[in-house]
């Protein structure tokens, strides 16, 4: 039988709440990975690795995580992107024109970063989104992406 998570259509982009759950075990890490899997059509942003960064400092703090893993996993996934793991988007001036036609316009109450990911997929020609954040999964769905998971 077919893994479900082939079926996807790519490109997938990945926001910040997916990416994340590749580096840290969180519920659903196991699906993403499972989604990931040998494919080579995953879009992140630098926007999202920021994103990341600021949820593993978060938990540092928190003290849910020890500092030297936190900078083992920014490590990892700085080494993951230079070992192009990833295809790369990066936040030009185009993606924010792009997030700013789709706060005025989208009927879904996208927040700033949302719209920059939404944006963000729709100018890589995304043809799926990867995301856990409700707004963002709305938004992209209403502008014809696929998400993923399917439903939450």
């Amino acid at each position: 039988m077919a893994d479900p998570a082939s079926a996807i259509l790519g490109p997938i982009y990945c926001d910040a709440s997916a990416l994340v759950k590749v580096y840290l075990r969180e519920p659903d890490s196991r699906e993403i990975d499972s989604l990931f899997a040998r494919r080579r059509d995953v879009i992140v942003s630098e926007l999202a690795i920021t994103e990341v960064i600021s949820s593993i400092a978060r938990r540092r703090r928190e003290g849910a995580i020890p500092a030297t893993t936190a900078a083992q996993i920014r490590a990892t996934i700085l080494a993951d992107l230079e070992a192009g793991s990833f295809l790369r988007s990066d936040l030009t001036p185009d993606t924010h024109r792009e997030a700013e036609k789709l706060l005025l316009a989208s009927s879904v109450a996208l927040r700033t970063l949302d719209a920059l990911h939404v944006a963000g997929a729709l100018l890589a020609r995304a043809a799926s989104v990867a995301a856990y954040d409700r707004r963002l999964r709305e938004g992209a769905a209403s502008l014809g992406l696929a998400v993923y998971p399917q439903s939450l």
